[in-house]
């Protein structure tokens, strides 16, 4: 496919990571961090109840992973609501970053970026993490049943489209670490809901959920092509040994990442 991420381990901190021209990106394990239990050790979520001073150095860790350590000043993470909001960076000046971070604080569950040296990262658990490259610009997704459900993926890819000037088939989409679609079972109601949406007809057979398939689905929609969408099948639940997960862990635990910045 032309799609490449390795697992690495920098310094001790596990992620899955890659890079396409001048972008970095990754999604993080749980490994390499400073948290405690029940949030060991590589926790990025400041919403959870950990040490706030816990996550900043795992932040920190994250960054210096991806070689862009010095731009933690920068880095922006949203509010997560579990909606269909994508936020969008057009400049790394004071101002500008000023105003997405009060757009973001208000919730955003995607964000946009064309600009050098800003970092983003979004947390997860659970949830299904989604990182578009383009030439000029990424775009970092989270993902789920809600949001999947409004299509964000697509949303995000064409504000990327916009932003950056480019076309869908130059997109190329990386699915990390979720619950699989034979791992989520979830309401009657939820999957009707689906399959009215996607033209699926699972109800009639399963209560599984396949986030993946329906985002895989929204992004071919817009053009994106097959070949140019990777999902990389890891299980946060399956797999929770290296990946937090919400369901596994009965919500008490810490938050991986996807986390994308655009070097100069």
């Amino acid at each position: 496919m032309g799609l490449t991420v390795e697992r690495k381990d920098v310094d001790g901190v596990a992620l899955v990571a890659g890079c396409d021209g001048h972008m970095r990106f990754g999604f993080t394990e749980r490994t390499g961090g400073v948290s405690l239990p029940p949030y060991a050790s590589l926790n990025l979520g400041s919403h959870v109840g950990d040490d706030p001073a816990a996550v900043t150095e795992n932040r920190r860790r994250v960054l210096a992973a991806l070689g862009c350590e010095g731009d933690i000043d920068r880095l922006l993470v949203p509010n997560q609501v579990h909606g269909d909001h994508v936020a969008v960076v057009r400049s790394a000046v004071d101002a500008e970053l000023g105003r997405v971070r009060e757009e973001i604080a208000q919730g955003a569950d995607a964000i946009v970026c064309t600009v050098s040296r800003v970092p983003v990262l979004l947390c997860f658990a659970d949830c299904v993490p989604v990182i578009l490259t383009a030439p000029a610009g990424f775009a970092v997704v989270h993902s789920g049943w809600k949001g999947t459900y409004a299509r964000i993926a697509a949303k995000a890819a064409r504000a990327l489209m916009e932003e950056a000037g480019c076309s869908a088939q130059e997109l190329k989409a990386y699915i990390g670490p979720h619950i699989q679609g034979d791992e989520y079972e979830v309401s009657e109601d939820l999957i009707e809901k689906f399959d009215a949406e996607f033209g699926w007809e699972n109800a009639r057979c399963t209560r599984l959920l396949n986030l993946s398939q329906a985002i895989q689905q929204a992004l071919a929609e817009i053009g994106v092509p097959d070949q140019n969408i990777e999902d990389l099948k890891l299980s946060t639940v399956r797999e929770n040994d290296r990946f937090f997960s919400y369901r596994a862990e009965q919500a008490l635990t810490g938050r991986h990442a996807a986390v994308a910045v655009l070097t100069e």
